[in-house]
């Protein structure tokens, strides 16, 4: 144990006398330094993507009725109206739908085992994927008569066109473009936000030169370079639905169409009681 050894301020070593002068000081240089920070500007940082690429908010101009019960996984405007695409085994179908009324004037059923995915429109035929038969429908645009059946390797999720070929995500961060033709891959990208591969990649729009992708339950949107591979920025769509809307876990953000002749911007989800009409606003 130590013993306590009383000692004269007078005879203490000359560093432990200094040590209180020195503390103050260092008390006052710090309170100094404190100040300055807390006083000095900040810089207000840019909302980015998570590898820095930029972020842009929306603005609900207009809401829909929507099928509640249509687990939606492709959509396009078509002659003002929907033509939407909706899974699940047993329930899965293509209809055609009015934007203002959400009803459905047009309707055939995907008869099980297959699971409907994405579709797209290109040259008066309709293009609808089914999620792992690896087999994709071809229908009538006017009629929905069905005029044959494709094959393509891998599962099939979203599917948009260039006007020239199929673009076709299979959810991971690959997109394949297929010659219509005979639906082979005239090339594939690589989908990447900075260098980390976004995968999860669901329904596409390909919207003035670039593609547009949900990516499976995130609220957000990617805008991608068809040639690169690279997200060029972020559709932040958070918010978009009330607390209650939905119930389902699987009722997530997917459903991408743009009103080309009006310019027009719509987003939705699998079993979302509302479609939106949204414009981008930078943030």
């Amino acid at each position: 144990m130590f013993s306590r050894v009383s000692f004269s301020h007078n005879l203490l070593p000359l560093s432990k006398r200094l040590v209180p002068r020195m503390g103050g000081l260092l008390i006052l240089f710090l309170c100094l330094v404190t100040f300055n920070c807390q006083n000095a500007p900040t810089a207000t940082p840019q909302k980015t993507g998570t590898q820095g690429v930029p972020t842009s908010g929306h603005e609900v101009l207009q809401v829909y009725p929507h099928d509640r019960d249509a687990f939606t996984q492709g959509l396009v405007v078509h002659d003002g109206k929907f033509i939407e695409s909706t899974g699940e085994v047993g329930h899965s179908s293509l209809r055609r739908v009015e934007i203002e009324t959400g009803k459905v004037i047009q309707k055939i059923d995907v008869p099980p085992p297959y699971f409907a995915e994405g579709i797209t429109l290109l040259k008066g035929k309709i293009y609808q994927l089914t999620w792992q038969h690896h087999l994709g429908f071809i229908y009538d645009a006017w009629t929905f008569e069905k005029l044959g059946e494709f094959n393509y390797a891998g599962e099939g999720w979203g599917l948009t066109n260039d006007g020239v070929s199929l673009i076709l995500s299979d959810g991971s961060n690959k997109i394949r473009f297929l010659d219509p033709d005979n639906y082979q891959a005239k090339k594939t990208i690589a989908v990447l936000d900075g260098h980390t591969p976004v995968v999860e990649i669901n329904e596409l729009e390909y919207i003035k030169g670039e593609i547009y992708a949900n990516i499976w339950h995130a609220d957000r949107i990617a805008r991608i370079n068809p040639e690169t591979g690279s997200v060029v920025s972020w559709i932040d769509l958070k918010g978009l639905l009330a607390p209650g809307d939905v119930d389902d876990e699987e009722a997530v953000l997917n459903g991408i169409a743009y009103d080309e002749a009006a310019g027009r911007l719509f987003v939705t989800g699998k079993l979302w009681p509302k479609i939106f009409e949204i414009r981008l606003v930078q943030k």
